[in-house]
């Protein structure tokens, strides 16, 4: 062979080789569309490229137009897994037939039944616990027990309430509903509608705010809510009471993660969705919001683990999506609004 024709041969492989090496350096990468902010989601990115090599691109957007999206793009979309919070949505993504069943014993090992699908497409990987919190100045915390007491005449002026638009709120209907029947639940929204101080609020913390300065004596909110205010303002009248210990428990809910249904690399998508149910990343998953780790083998951020223990509500949170319709329509009927 002549140095000349050598010289092309030896060109035209490194432009083959060039080009498979990129081709494998985009096949070690995955896609994630996450309902969850850069900032609580990159460093446990970072640390799985990290420990892997896999390069993780992130899109970030509200859960609804996320969903949207996917739908929209079908067969076409880049994204590989989708993180979102609460099981009201990874419900509804699975019944919209945007995720795929997981097969892997390690998900299975890490992560409660009760906080992933029956059917496999969707794993909690953060536990969200909505509870009760209460002015230390006017409430002892004997007098509370649980979210169904708080319907009880006593509490006549004394209760504020997010609005019921917001999912949180139907989710923890619709798992009252899967726990007492339609007709039980109802009797609790109407008690709670007519114990109201106030108006419902747009947020929990504007409810929490609400009950430090004594327009109300006691609400119904996430644990990181209130991690959040008592971090800016420590001094506040606010104490956390764990509703239903001596019953079911308390209602959790979850954020979580699927494996999208047309993944381009669902193995590497497999691999992540098992890193963030690892201990190393369940730190992360869940102490940049003060959320708990859904792997009970990992403890809390030391702040949130101050709050105290806790007993969980362990019907599958599955139920939050499943009966968020009814849930709905019965808080309409309530005159929660």
């Amino acid at each position: 062979m002549s140095n000349f024709r050598f010289s092309q041969y030896l060109t035209a492989m490194l432009c083959c080789v060039t080009l498979f090496g990129a081709s494998v350096a985009h096949a070690d990468q995955v896609v994630v569309y996450s309902a969850r902010i850069e900032q609580l989601i990159k460093p446990m990115f970072d640390a799985f490229t990290k420990d892997t090599g896999i390069t993780v691109k992130f899109v970030t957007d509200k859960e609804g137009p996320l969903l949207a999206r996917l739908k929209a793009e079908g067969k076409n979309t880049p994204a590989d897994m989708l993180i979102t919070s609460d099981a009201g949505n990874l419900w509804e993504a699975a019944r919209e037939g945007l995720l795929r069943p997981v097969e892997s014993k390690t998900l299975e090992t890490n992560i409660p039944a009760y906080l992933r699908d029956p059917q496999k497409q969707w794993f909690g990987l953060s536990v969200r616990a909505r509870t009760i919190i209460y002015n230390t100045d006017k409430v002892k915390p004997s007098d509370l027990s649980t979210y169904e007491a708080l319907a009880d005449p006593k509490w006549k002026g004394r209760l504020c309430l997010r609005t019921s638009k917001k999912v949180y709120n139907q989710s923890l209907v619709a798992m009252m509903i899967a726990e007492h029947g339609e007709v039980k639940t109802e009797k609790i929204v109407k008690g709670w509608v007519d114990n109201l101080a106030v108006d419902p609020l747009s947020d929990e913390t504007k409810a929490m705010e609400f009950v430090a300065a004594g327009r109300c004596d006691v609400t119904i909110a996430n644990s990181y809510y209130y991690g959040r205010l008592m971090a800016k303002n420590p001094a506040l009248p606010l104490g956390i009471f764990w509703a239903n210990q001596e019953g079911s428990g308390v209602h959790v809910n979850i954020s979580g993660a699927g494996v999208t249904r047309y993944a381009s690399h669902p193995e590497a998508a497999v691999k992540l969705l098992e890193f963030l149910s690892s201990e190393k990343a369940q730190n992360l998953f869940a102490d940049v919001n003060m959320e708990y780790p859904a792997n009970p083998e990992v403890k809390p951020d030391p702040a949130v683990a101050a709050w105290g223990t806790f007993k969980q509500n362990t019907i599958n949170v599955n139920k939050a999506g499943e009966l968020q319709a009814e849930a709905v329509k019965l808080m309409d009927r309530a005159g929660y609004r």
